[in-house]
Formats: structure tokens, sequence, C-alpha cells
């Protein structure tokens, strides 16, 4: 009798036609990983389904197998759930980090379950990032297809021109790498330094600091104040906050009626509603704003040194973007910020 192969084929694992999911597409529901990251995963041959080894993310399994990465078992996955989160700068978007600094993941790791971001912000960066136990739902709403704005509050050092910033809105290529359109614009400028509002929609790697040094301004902040329908509003430096699920299904195509492109709904079908769950040092809600506030000027600091904005519990819906009215749904007016390094 011979020792069974330690590899299975996609043929074994979703033997007769068996209906399921393919496994890159599992890990990333369960939260092990994005999809693409998934699939390294496997081709990397660090997972295991019934005690064989895996190389192809096309393996469909149903979640009645025992699914292992490197030998640690996989949960079946939970309902989608998203969460708001005010990365402070000096702290890394990535799990673990050679170096010992201070990563997002060992920030929330005692108030989340196991959490993947929504694309990234670098270390010296600051403002929204988005956090989410599924790894479809991340890749859902990173799409460029969904047209979803990402905007920003920036410092920059030096004398800024408006029609300088103009030139960014049919893109721009820098060191090969192209650079979709742009909209910038100058709120404020005091002395050799100017607060500057940037909208993009395709989040390249550093593409805001790499798109400003091109034009001859150094950034001395970064602040990210809203993705697509989900802003900042009055989120506290470290603070976290869950978007109901309501809203969130809203947001993924739930809504009859449409939002406007880049603030509205990304398309595809609703999630589950998630169960809530309290955390010791989760957040507390914010209170909605009266419907009479007035929405902060450009540049005016707040408390929490990020941006103005209605701080909605959801971060999503009513009027006005970041700084504006009824939480943080619409374009709106940006919120100030002030201090601080970027």
């Amino acid at each position: 009798m011979t020792d069974q192969p330690d590899d299975i084929t996609p043929a074994d694992a979703g033997a007769s036609g068996a209906k399921g999911d393919r496994l890159a597409k599992y890990l990333a529901r369960a939260g092990i990983a994005s999809r693409r990251d998934a699939e390294k995963l496997i081709a990397e041959r660090r997972v295991k389904v019934d005690g064989h080894v895996v190389d192809t993310p096309a393996t469909l399994v149903t979640g009645d197998e025992q699914i292992t990465v490197d030998g640690k078992p996989v949960l079946p996955p939970e309902p989608a759930r998203l969460w708001r989160y005010h990365k402070p700068a000096g702290v890394l978007t990535t799990h673990k980090d050679p170096e010992g600094r201070p990563t997002v993941f060992e920030k929330v790791a005692d108030r989340l379950p196991r959490v993947i971001s929504v694309g990234r912000l670098d270390i010296n960066s600051e403002g929204l990032l988005l956090l989410t136990n599924d790894g479809e739902l991340a890749r859902k709403l990173e799409h460029p297809s969904n047209g979803w704005v990402r905007r920003y509050r920036v410092r920059v050092h030096g004398y800024v021109k408006p029609e300088v910033l103009a030139t960014l809105e049919k893109g721009v290529t820098i060191e090969g790498v192209h650079y979709g359109p742009i909209t910038a614009t100058l709120d404020r400028q005091t002395g050799a330094n100017a607060w500057v509002t940037v909208a993009l929609t395709e989040g390249k790697n550093r593409e805001v600091r790499r798109v400003m040094e091109h034009l001859g301004y150094t950034v001395t902040r970064l602040l990210r104040v809203s993705y697509g329908p989900f802003h900042l509003g009055l989120l506290e430096r470290g603070d976290l906050d869950e978007v109901p699920a309501k809203v969130l299904r809203e947001q993924l195509g739930g809504q009859k009626k449409a939002k406007p492109k880049g603030e509205g709904h990304a398309g595809g079908t609703a999630v589950a509603k998630p169960k809530k769950r309290l955390r010791p040092g989760a957040a507390k809600a914010q209170a909605k704003p009266s419907a009479d506030r007035r929405p902060d000027a450009p540049g005016k600091p707040q408390r929490s040194g990020g941006a103005g904005g209605g701080g909605a519990r959801s971060g999503a819906g009513g009027r006005g973007g970041a700084g504006g009215r009824g939480g943080s749904g619409g374009a709106g007016r940006p919120g100030g910020a002030r201090g601080g390094r970027g």
C-alpha cells in the first residue's frame, strides 16, 4: 500500500461538480488576507485542505473541509463588517514590521477580530482607514470600477498657484507611472505654507505625495478625510467606529435611489447583517450634529487635529463631505486640519 500524495488537485477538491467557493476567495472572506495575497499563500504551498497541500487558487471548497494556513486552522467566514479607524501618523499599515515599529493591526488587536485594511496609508499619513473582516469586501471597496473618491487634506511647503494645481485634472505621468485625473484646490495660503484639498479615485502608492512633489511642493502633513461615502468626521486619533450593517448594505447597492458617482454605492450584493459587538476601548458612537450646524471653514483647527465633519455614527450618509453637515455623505466642503506631522 502506497502513501497518499501530499498534493490535491482542483478536481479532487471540487469532486463530481460539487459547488463551493474558490479557495482564494474563501480565504479572503474568512479575513485571512486579500484575494491577491491569498493566491500568494496558495502558490507558496502554505495552505492545506483536509491535510493535503493545495497549490491552485481555483480549488473549490464548501467550508466543510479542514482548511489550514501555516498549520493554523481557518475559521469559517463571518458576516462582513466594516470599521472606520483614525490612523495616527507614525503607524504602519501592515501586520508585522521587521523593525518593530507600531502597526495598525497591533493597535486594534484587542478591539477587533482578525481584520485587513481597505487600501493603505503610508507611515507618515494619517486619517481615515477602513478595516474589514472580509477580504472580498475589501476587494470590492478598493476596485477602481466603483469610482469612489478618496479625499485628502494636504499641508505643503511652498507658494501654491491654483493654475498649477489645475494641470492635474488631465492626469500626469511621473517617472513612467501615469496618474489619472486629480482634483486639487487651494484652501488657504499662510506664509510659505498652504492647505490643499486633493480628490482622486485611483489611490496608487504614495500618489498624493509624488504628485505634489512633482509640482514642486513639499508635503508636511497628509490626512485622508474620506473614502467614498465614508468619512473621518469627529473620530479621534486611534479610535474605531463600526459602520452599521444597514448603512453598509445600502452603500454596496441596497439603495433604490442612485447616488452621485464617487460618493454613492459601489454596486454589488448587500452584505449579511453582522452581529453588533461591544469591545473594551472601542470608540464611542458619535452623536449626529444638529441640522443647523454650520460647516467648518477650510483650515479651521479641530480638537482631534483631524478633519471636521458631521461625525455621524456610521461615517456615511447625509449631506456634506468632510466638514459638511449630517455626517459624511455627499461632496461637501473639507474640514480643517492643523498641527502634527505628515
